[in-house]
């Protein structure tokens, strides 16, 4: 185990449109949606009806596997529509708010005066429980058992990733309070990982009650699963649990002010946003709400709730993921270029590699779309995946794995320590053009309903 990690190997992406450290406004929302979809294997059981209301904090629904894990509202208001997709599967409940946001009364509580049994029941029956999320496989932690240990990433590498001690600033107390009451559901403790970069003026460098690591390198340094991979790497029949920073502070609130506040700070990003800076918002906002951040006239965006590399696109009439700190304006690629590949001077052409020379003006920050240059080929085995991937893996052989269904390669090749954000880089530099986050996903899932 190493208190200081620094990666090689990784890639930083130099897109252009990085939020300004300005909170440019609040968003009070209209109607705000509650998206099952955001939880992976969640099957969901639906706890209100259209016309019902609900206070922040109320019960909305619920995992039918797991009936003590509760989602409950962002916010106070009364249920509008519950949006359904095929075989009526539950997409989204849409509750549309109060002006003013009132909360349900948990109680001000000290984790450290509360048993692990108490600690759970109270992080349950608030909803927050869904932010904990379990390795391997990336779903909703299992109340029912405990982990080796809790991992937090305190800081992102991502593209024009949010900056948590800037949406942070101020709630070091929270922050503590959420570590504290963590601690208490893992007797291999808390691992909070820093950026080796800032940790000296970072406040986070003084949390308590944890093990403190330093991480330094490219992307994904910031990733938590391969943070994990270089200090506990799981094999199989561990169980890890993970938790954002961000969701570190609003379970903090929780104990000190005894409500559920969702309330966090959103960066608007991206070649397209319009003066892109933060907005405070709760989980849920409907893009539209962010209407003066773009001009989509010519209805050429695309609207990517999280980052560029793993986020969503929810299109100009979705919301906001419920992990989602970032909203991403691209683009919409659908230019062909002639010969392309056989144009050696594109200087405003990013290349990973040196095909361009983009290498020569390293500070540049680029315009990037939605064009992957190119479509599916024949799948090419290289270094290419190993360059981008500071991860003890066979990232080639575990992608195959997954396409062919292995479920014995797949353990060998490392199923049990990733997840599609771990190989996103890959994906972004592949010269196959493959979805491989996708095609892990589908890896996980062949996992999840065979070893059930």
């Amino acid at each position: 185990m190493s208190n200081n990690i620094d990666l090689k190997r990784g890639l930083d992406i130099p897109i252009s449109g990085a939020a300004a450290q300005v909170t440019s406004k609040t968003i009070v929302p209209d109607v705000v949606a509650l998206k099952p979809t955001d939880f992976h294997g969640l099957v969901p059981r639906l706890l209100v009806r259209e016309g019902d209301k609900v206070l922040a904090g109320s019960p909305v629904m619920s995992d039918k596997q797991s009936p003590d894990v509760l989602f409950t509202s962002p916010v106070s208001g009364t249920v509008e529509q519950i949006v359904r997709g095929d075989k009526r599967k539950l997409l989204e409940v849409r509750i549309k708010a109060d002006e003013t946001t009132s909360y349900l009364d948990f109680g001000v509580k000290n984790p450290q005066n509360m048993s692990e049994d108490e600690v759970k029941a109270h992080i349950l029956s608030s909803g927050l429980w869904p932010a904990i999320i379990q390795r391997p496989y990336g779903i909703i932690a299992n109340p029912q058992i405990q982990p080796k240990a809790i991992f937090i990433s305190a800081f992102s590498t991502a593209p024009l990733a949010a900056d948590n001690e800037y949406t942070l600033a101020g709630e070091f107390a929270n922050v503590q309070t959420g570590v504290n009451a963590l601690a208490k559901l893992s007797k291999g403790g808390v691992h909070v990982c820093l950026n080796a970069k800032t940790v000296s003026s970072s406040p986070f460098h003084k949390i308590e009650n944890a093990v403190l690591h330093t991480v330094s390198g490219k992307h994904p340094a910031g990733n938590v699963g391969v943070q994990i991979s270089h200090i506990a790497p799981i094999q199989k029949g561990d169980t890890v649990w993970t938790v954002s920073l961000l969701f570190v502070a609003a379970i903090g609130r929780l104990f000190n002010q005894g409500k559920v506040d969702l309330t966090r700070k959103i960066a608007v990003v991206g070649p397209k946003a319009i003066n892109p800076s933060y907005v405070e918002a709760v989980p849920g906002i409907a893009i539209k709400d962010l209407a003066g951040f773009y001009d989509n006239s010519a209805n050429d965006l695309r609207f990517v709730s999280g980052d560029v590399l793993t986020g969503t696109s929810v299109g100009q009439n979705g919301f906001t993921g419920f992990f989602d700190d970032t909203v991403t304006l691209l683009h919409e690629g659908t230019e062909r270029e002639i010969l392309g590949w056989a144009k050696p001077f594109r200087f405003n052409q990013f290349s990973s590699t040196r095909s361009y020379f983009s290498w020569l003006t390293p500070s540049k920050k680029y315009d990037m779309d939605t064009n992957v240059h190119g479509g599916p080929r024949a799948f090419v085995v290289s270094d290419v995946y190993g360059k981008v991937l500071p991860m003890d893996i066979f990232p080639v052989y575990l992608i195959k794995a997954c396409l062919a269904g292995n479920i014995d390669d797949m353990e060998k090749f490392g199923i049990y320590e990733v997840l599609p954000e771990d190989l996103a880089l890959c994906e972004f530099v592949d010269p196959s053009k493959n979805d491989i986050q996708d095609i892990i996903s589908k890896g996980i899932d062949k996992m999840l309903k065979e070893m059930a």
